[in-house]
């Protein structure tokens, strides 16, 4: 297994170079859609024979699910390489957004995947790069191919460490130190808050995902802005705690994924069809992560402020004991009723 393979496909991939995954039933080359043009797919795909990869939510959505080669729930469908489907097309069925620009598309036929493990992969590390999970892919051979274990070593929350901490006086909690974690290859560092003294207590822990929009600017489409701030302040009131600060942008699909889901909420869809439609799961987070911090920080028994039942239990299958779930409820405003009541009726959440 090799993360820096791994790590190097994704760069790869967000510069719009072509890469290749083999699994054990075939090998792909893949030329990602988000970041190519039509001239990279001409140097790629000389022939024009190459076909679309795309996720089954994509799939789904534009009406390609009833067919027999695209039927497979949550798999990877091939769209078969037709005339019409140059680059623009293509780019067409890979993004959502564009589907009141572009209404009639088609018509189009999925095609059987021999290589099915590399496509799976595909798709996953086109979430991982933060791009659409949309491909022309050819099936061939290539000597430089990584391996979905390649994948699997890039995403490993074992592979964290600590790697450097300092006293961080913060709004509300002015005995605070924070505590930075990464790997060699996962771009971006993971930060604990650790609020107070540890006192032998099971701390109050709050898992808190980057939400730039709304940490940052103030957005009132969700409540990530009030829940940053409320959990210092019951961690404060609590004696002590650690806040966890988790890369992982948009529900783990990223900044830009991120606003393609808001403009589809635009259009009417709530917060978990919009991120199906853009060919992601609900929600693609790795949990395991926060495990691993804990972990390294010494804490095995926490209380969890949470709503949201799958972060104990992803907390529970890491080795931590949660002693406790807290309740994390905010108020809803205008903007963000909807989103709240989507994770209440359709998530699982608390509320």
């Amino acid at each position: 297994m090799s993360a820096r393979a791994a790590a190097q496909a994704v760069d790869a991939l967000r510069r719009g170079w072509p890469i290749a995954i083999r699994g054990g039933d075939g090998t792909l080359r893949l030329l990602a859609i988000e970041t190519a043009d039509a001239e990279r797919l001409k140097a790629f795909d000389p022939e024009e024979r190459a076909p679309v990869l795309l996720s089954a939510g994509r799939a789904a959505t534009l009406k390609l699910a009833n067919q027999r080669d695209a039927a497979t729930p949550e798999g990877p469908v091939l769209v078969e390489r037709v005339p019409w489907l140059d680059f623009d097309t293509g780019t067409a069925l890979a993004d959502p957004q564009l589907d009141l620009a572009t209404p009639l598309k088609g018509p189009f036929r999925a095609i059987p995947i021999e290589a099915g493990d590399a496509a799976v992969a595909a798709l996953r590390l086109a979430r991982v790069a933060g791009l659409l999970p949309a491909f022309f892919v050819l099936e061939e051979d290539d000597a430089d191919a990584i391996t979905p274990a390649d994948i699997d070593a890039h995403e490993d929350a074992d592979r964290l460490r600590i790697v450097g901490r300092a006293r961080l006086p913060v709004e509300g909690a002015e005995d605070s130190e924070i505590v930075a974690f990464r790997t060699d290859e996962m771009p971006g560092e993971h930060v604990a808050l650790v609020i107070g003294q540890p006192d032998g207590t099971p701390p109050l822990v709050r898992l808190h995902s980057e939400c730039l929009t709304g940490d940052v600017l103030g957005s009132l489409k969700c409540d990530c802005g009030p829940q940053l701030r409320a959990a210092i302040a019951a961690i404060e009131a609590s004696g002590w705690g650690i806040l966890l600060y988790l890369r992982q942008e948009g529900r783990g699909i990223g900044l830009i994924n991120k606003l393609r889901a808001y403009a589809l909420q635009d259009q009417g869809f709530d917060t978990v069809d919009a991120n199906t439609r853009l060919g992601f799961a609900v929600d693609a987070r790795n949990f395991a992560i926060a495990g691993r911090m804990l972990a390294l920080m010494g804490q095995t028994t926490v209380r969890l402020l949470t709503n949201n039942p799958d972060k104990v239990a992803a907390l529970k299958a890491s080795g931590i004991i949660v002693s406790e779930r807290v309740a994390h409820k905010l108020p809803p405003n205008p903007h963000n009723e909807r989103y709240l009541a989507t994770k209440r009726d359709r998530t699982g959440h608390q509320l």
